[in-house]
């Protein structure tokens, strides 16, 4: 496997609305082995997504752990042309990073209770039913499919801050 380069905050490739994936095309050896280098990059960088424009690939696809608690054995999950349909009006704000914008975190408001339609590494359609911690990291993932940061989703920028002072000041809120 290999390791991959990530699109950085300012990359065009990040604020383009990403193309589907057929199921022929999932079928292809090249489009497996890029799954599995999202997977590796992924973990690489302590993430718990990546979406493929993040690897300068438009397509409509990301991989993530979305467990509600994931942890080192999690298992990622792959999603192919995702479609979000939410549970509800519930929105709640909560702290996001993005390894496309390294060492940044802010206060995003998410919907805590989604259902997700897509397509899985096999091309065949799955449905999940997700909460909170898990639906923010869907809902992150597939804003970056079309070409929307976190930044975009923050009502205020009062709550940006670098990791460090996130580390020091606000992440003992978390608990």
């Amino acid at each position: 496997m290999s390791i991959l380069k990530v699109a950085r905050m300012g990359h065009p490739v990040l604020r383009e609305r990403a193309r589907p994936v057929s199921k022929s095309e999932l079928r292809d050896s090249l489009m497996q082995k890029l799954i599995d280098d999202m997977i590796d990059t992924m973990h690489e960088y302590h993430g718990v997504g990546l979406a493929a424009p993040q690897v300068h690939e438009g397509l409509r696809l990301f991989v993530a752990l979305l467990d509600e608690d994931p942890g080192p054995k999690s298992e990622a999950t792959v999603i192919v042309n995702p479609e979000i349909l939410p549970s509800g009006s519930a929105k709640e704000e909560g702290w996001e990073g993005c390894l496309s914008i390294p060492d940044i975190r802010g206060m995003v408001p998410r919907f805590t209770d989604i259902t997700v339609a897509a397509l899985g590494r096999d091309g065949k359609p799955i449905e999940l039913r997700l909460k909170n911690f898990s639906a923010r990291v869907a809902q992150h993932e597939t804003d970056h499919l079309d070409g929307v940061l976190f930044f975009d989703r923050m009502t205020s920028m009062q709550s940006l801050t670098y990791l460090d002072e996130y580390s020091r000041y606000h992440a003992k809120d978390d608990d």
